[in-house]
């Protein structure tokens, strides 16, 4: 989460037009306090039960947790991008995030309209 954190402006342009949620089996207390102190510009969620991921097959029932499955959902509500895992080590991993994002951003043409 540092590296979202640390490259956000490029990833994320700055969030413009960009919604970053975390999603974590963690309390929300344990979440808030990291996100506070960490200095995150992103939102997380907490889900206990991984409902969520369940849902979108990021839960690792065996050790009850989500794995680090990254999703980019458009504005249309549809999933325009997976990373299954999101290879946190990879710098191609972020080039490919930063591209599925710029791909959604909205063209000044769009922005005019």
């Amino acid at each position: 989460m540092e590296a979202y954190r640390d490259q956000y402006a490029t990833l994320f342009n700055n969030g413009r037009h960009v919604t970053v949620i975390g999603i974590s089996v963690d309390p929300d207390t344990a979440l808030a306090s990291w996100a506070r102190d960490a200095d995150f510009p992103i939102l997380f969620a907490s889900d206990p039960g991984g409902v969520v991921g369940k849902r979108y097959g990021a839960f690792d029932a065996k050790n009850q947790l989500d794995d680090r499955s990254l999703f980019v959902v458009g504005p249309d509500g549809r999933i325009a991008h997976i990373a299954r895992p999101f290879q946190q080590m990879s710098p191609k991993a972020y080039t490919d995030l930063a591209a599925a994002v710029d791909k959604l951003a909205p063209t000044p043409a769009d922005s005019a309209k």
